[in-house]
């Protein structure tokens, strides 16, 4: 007697029938694909045994079924792109979604390469220099005008250059008597040191930091010695080419201030009246 061979999910006979092996189990083409078929995408229909599932991101199709969206056009064994869960060839997507180049105009297309820059796109090829037209690639490049440069073209059109070493000056600077300069090259005639940035002044045309402008030029107390700078609204005292720092202008006696008062002199000491009536 000959052993049944049943559909595992009905139990009719499978002899002379074509029929569907799962995890080891028969079935019956019917039970099967009530069972496991997946149902397509675009029709609503069961994908049949004798159909090829075509799937994507856990979506599946019937191969006549799997088309671009827009212009119904076969997407088998084609490059294709989604939005919005839709499936379209990669023309209709790019004519559609794709960036438009801001040099030549026409779309970017998915996959390729592309420049992008306050908003805008380019081609790779597209991104070039505006004096040069060399492609400016990942290179560092300078915008001015709604063009773009590559630095050694913006240095060469439009850069200042440094007075001091004659070098193009591309970000900060300073401007002494109408020129430019590097912060870098604006120093103290005297001490060399970098002036951008604190108070300095000049002599013949010279910058000077305060310190070595008040140690070579200006006048010295008569009291203390040190320099008189008389920058910034400093004040001082001068009588008979002698100068005082205003709180160093006191009576050599009492040292009270004779700043706005009358005073004596005694060779180089100044006296209050009080202190001098007897000289």
């Amino acid at each position: 007697m000959t052993e049944r061979y049943d559909c595992h999910y009905c139990k009719e006979s499978l002899f002379g029938k074509k029929y569907v092996l799962r995890e080891e189990n028969p079935y019956c083409v019917k039970c099967y694909e009530s069972l496991y078929s997946n149902t397509c995408e675009e029709c609503k229909k069961p994908i049949g045994c004798n159909s090829r599932d075509l799937s994507y991101k856990d979506r599946h199709w019937h191969e006549e079924c799997f088309h671009c969206f827009q212009c119904k056009r076969s997407l088998v064994d084609k490059p294709f792109s989604t939005k919005d869960e839709q499936l379209l060839c990669t023309e209709c997507y790019s004519n559609e979604y794709s960036s438009k180049c801001h040099e030549c105009k026409k779309t970017i297309m998915p996959g390729s390469r592309k420049m992008e820059h306050k908003g805008n796109s380019w081609h790779e090829t597209c991104f070039t220099c505006k004096r040069c037209q060399q492609p400016i690639g990942t290179k560092s490049f300078i915008p001015k005008d709604n063009n773009n440069y590559c630095v050694p073209c913006y240095e060469k059109q439009f850069a200042m250059q440094c007075v001091h070493c004659k070098k193009p000056i591309t970000t900060g600077g300073v401007t002494y008597h109408d020129q430019p300069w590097h912060k870098d090259c604006f120093l103290c005639t005297g001490c060399k040191q970098q002036l951008s940035g604190q108070r300095f002044t000049s002599r013949d045309d010279f910058a000077y930091c305060l310190n070595c402008f008040c140690n070579l030029y200006a006048k010295k107390c008569a009291s203390c010695t040190s320099p008189i700078s008389g920058l910034g609204g400093s004040k001082y005292i001068s009588f008979e080419e002698r100068q005082w720092h205003n709180d160093c202008f006191n009576c050599k006696k009492c040292s009270v201030s004779l700043v706005g008062r009358g005073f004596l002199t005694e060779r180089d000491d100044i006296l209050c009246p009080e202190c001098g009536k007897d000289i």
